[in-house]
């Protein structure tokens, strides 16, 4: 059994124990709420429940056959053993936004597309960019392609304004130091540089990471001086975006998703 600690003191024992065998942001991706980091998240803004107990912090070990989970006090549908893992592949055009729940009420990815399963983006593009967003039901693959530690390679085609020059590209290969929303600073490079065009008032290149921060490319741009006028996102992995228009989309094929499971 897992030690407890204060927060804990009001779940029942049975939540604590750790034989049981799931971790609760594991049952709900499992579910297809969101990869594991954006469930975790969930719990950390307190707005999950398992049967009628508010969760305050983790880890919580639950039976999905038997325990009720809710989010924002909507139930958590239990994973049929038959259910089919989705993996589609969509072109976002903009000012549409990648979260699946919005109070502004502005167009979403999921709202692209007409399907009667519970699908969330694996991977967030700002409002303002563009191109390929994967929406599935796999919370492992989401977790394989979203977690640092896989290094798993999105790569984009961004245009600025001005002329970007070698020492710039030298500049993005180092890496800089950016700080995240909360104050956190954190080291940010691009693994591969390439000039598609280049002129006296604007670049177009494409850029590799294999980290996906907030507006990353957006503001180590800035930090050099450069408006980024487009972004977009053309790869995720070896799977490239192609075979549709912007705003509609298609499902994987077969090699396409042998490709983003296969580990580095």
């Amino acid at each position: 059994m897992s030690s407890s600690s204060p927060e804990h003191d009001n779940l029942p024992a049975e939540l604590r124990d750790e034989s049981r065998g799931t971790r609760l942001h594991k049952a709900m991706a499992d579910a297809g709420i969101g990869s594991r980091r954006a469930c975790e998240q969930l719990i950390a803004e307190r707005r999950v429940t398992v049967n009628g107990h508010l969760i305050k912090s983790m880890p919580v070990w639950v039976d999905p056959a038997v325990d009720r989970i809710e989010v924002d006090h909507a139930p958590v549908a239990r994973q049929r053993k038959t259910q089919r893992k989705l993996y589609l592949m969509v072109f976002k055009p903009r000012r549409v936004i990648c979260t699946n729940r919005d109070e502004l009420g502005r167009k979403r990815v999921i709202d692209l597309v007409p399907h009667p399963e519970r699908l969330f983006c694996v991977g967030r593009l700002d409002a303002e960019s563009t191109g390929f967003v994967l929406l599935t039901n796999d919370g492992e693959l989401a977790q394989h392609l979203t977690h640092p530690s896989f290094e798993v390679p999105k790569t984009y085609r961004v245009a600025v304004k001005g002329r970007v020059e070698g020492e710039h590209i030298e500049r993005l290969r180092r890496g800089m130091t950016l700080a995240d929303r909360a104050g956190q600073t954190q080291r940010t490079n691009a693994d591969l540089i390439k000039i598609i065009k280049r002129d006296l008032d604007r670049t177009v290149m494409e850029i590799t990471l294999s980290e996906g921060r907030n507006r990353e490319i957006r503001r180590m741009m800035a930090r050099l001086g450069f408006d980024v006028k487009r972004l977009e996102r053309i790869a995720i992995g070896p799977v490239q975006l192609k075979g549709i228009a912007p705003g509609h989309w298609r499902e994987l094929t077969k090699v396409e998703i042998a490709q983003l499971r296969k580990k580095r």
